[in-house]
């Protein structure tokens, strides 16, 4: 879904680490402008952390993509990972629970996160470029969940060479990296027992089924010893 958004754009024609940069920009010249003028400076923190977190994980989906292709897996797999779109599906759902604790359950609290981050009348532009970016951490918050259970399939279905095997490993530790960076937003949920749980839940949940992948994907390698496989 990433990798088609520029494409399919006409007239548009750039590289992935100009792609990157205008999305970083963007995003990033949007928190700081809108948190100077409307004096949001907790704001303007929670809010590069965001960007820092989507902007990652759009490299990281890049580079799993890459690893994956070169790896020149059996078709189901390649399928199911590029071509299933659950993982929109998947950020969707993210996306709504937030959305329901953000304006139903947080509201209850002594110091609801949208007070803290947007102040206790959040301008319409912040709101606005605030939902942008949540959106976006959701969709690679999708993507993580998405990426990691279709590995574990893959490990669990398939035989690989040692040579797939190793790009196929870099692809889950790249998944497990990306779920781990996603702590970055645990210093502003601290108060917020709910959305603290679910983040640290994910990662845990990421590190855990790709970690499992990897041990199947080593341990059923051709030609490999089953007793020592677990080396790469």
């Amino acid at each position: 879904m990433y990798e088609s958004i520029f494409g399919a754009l006409p007239g548009i024609d750039i590289s992935e680490r100009l792609a990157l940069a205008i999305q970083f920009s963007l995003f990033e010249v949007g928190v700081l402008i809108l948190a100077w003028y409307y004096g949001l400076a907790d704001g303007a923190v929670a809010g590069t952390a965001a960007v820092v977190v989507a902007t990652a994980g759009s490299v990281e989906m890049l580079r799993i993509s890459k690893h994956v292709r070169r790896a020149d897996p059996p078709e189901p797999y390649r399928r199911l990972l590029f071509g299933s779109s659950i993982e929109v599906v998947l950020g969707v759902l993210a996306f709504v629970a937030l959305l329901t604790y953000l304006f139903v359950v947080d509201p209850r609290s002594a110091r609801p996160l949208a007070t803290s981050l947007l102040g206790p009348e959040p301008p319409l532009p912040a709101t606005y470029l605030t939902l942008l970016i949540l959106w976006d951490v959701c969709y690679r918050i999708g993507t993580g969940w998405w990426a990691s259970v279709a590995a574990l399939w893959r490990s669990a279905r398939f035989r690989f060479s040692p040579e797939q095997t190793r790009a196929l490993a870099r692809a889950d530790l790249e998944t497990m990296g990306f779920g781990l960076l996603q702590l970055l937003l645990v210093p502003f949920l601290v108060d917020h027992t709910v959305l603290l749980a679910a983040v640290v839940g994910h990662v845990l949940a990421v590190a855990t089924v790709t970690t499992l992948s990897l041990v199947v994907l080593y341990s059923r390698t051709e030609g490999t010893d089953p007793i020592t496989n677990l080396s790469p």
